[in-house]
């Protein structure tokens, strides 16, 4: 691979890195709001119920992640096919107006001898 691939690459995996680390700081903030509302848990009571909405919070987190890439990825491949297609289209009008065109002037060439 080239330099300039190998930082874009290390850029997008420190970018996802910084992103989860930031939605698991999110998960456990909201755990310790939510154990506040139930002032009656003993503390090893609140870590396991932290632990859980910790461990729920994420997998959630996880699975939407999952279901957004692979939107991502059929998106990608929709408008690939889309743009091969325009591109194939356009291709054929301008082959086809060149055509018309020397057409055109063969025609005008013809009727001016």
């Amino acid at each position: 691979m080239e330099p300039d691939q190998d930082s874009a690459r290390g850029l997008v995996q420190l970018e996802g890195y910084l992103l989860w680390s930031a939605e698991v700081g999110d998960a456990r903030a909201r755990a310790v709001r939510f154990c506040e509302q139930l002032p009656w848990l003993t503390t090893a009571q609140r870590e396991d119920v932290e632990r859980v909405y910790v461990a729920d919070r994420l997998a959630l987190s996880k699975a939407m992640l999952v279901r957004i890439s692979e939107r991502a990825a059929e998106l990608r491949d929709e408008y690939t096919e889309r743009y091969r297609r325009l591109r194939t289209r356009c291709v054929a009008a301008a082959v086809l107006a060149v055509g018309a065109a020397g057409g055109l002037c063969a025609a005008v060439m013809s009727l001016g001898r």
